[in-house]
């Protein structure tokens, strides 16, 4: 299932390696098999490589919450709302808020997980 995925991006990736819709597929194929190292690996480089592709701060901001690194969530976030706000992207920069909110413990929560 998610490991022939992975593989066919991977060789989707090999092919080239600059593509960003590949390296964010990648990462998301990897949080969802349960491979935090590897999708962070892939969310950080396109922040670092990439940093108008603004969908990518936060979702790696959830990994690092996943992971109980919640600075470096905040820290990412951060960076992904200033990035929002140049590029006039509201919705994105509305949804990393509200994350950002949840981290600090600010707002409501209305999920009991």
């Amino acid at each position: 299932m998610s490991a022939s995925r992975i593989e066919t991006l991977l060789a989707f990736y090999d092919e080239d390696p600059t593509d960003t819709f590949t390296q964010f597929a990648l990462a998301q194929e990897y949080r969802k098999a349960g491979q935090p190292e590897q999708a962070v690996a892939f969310f950080e480089g396109l922040v670092r490589d990439h940093p108008d592709y603004v969908g990518t701060y936060y979702h790696l901001a959830e990994v690092y919450r996943d992971e109980d690194r919640t600075d470096d969530a905040i820290a990412v976030l951060d960076r992904g709302i200033q990035e929002g706000q140049r590029q006039r992207d509201f919705k994105a920069v509305s949804e990393m808020r509200d994350l950002l909110m949840q981290l600090q413990g600010i707002g409501f929560d209305d999920d009991d997980e």
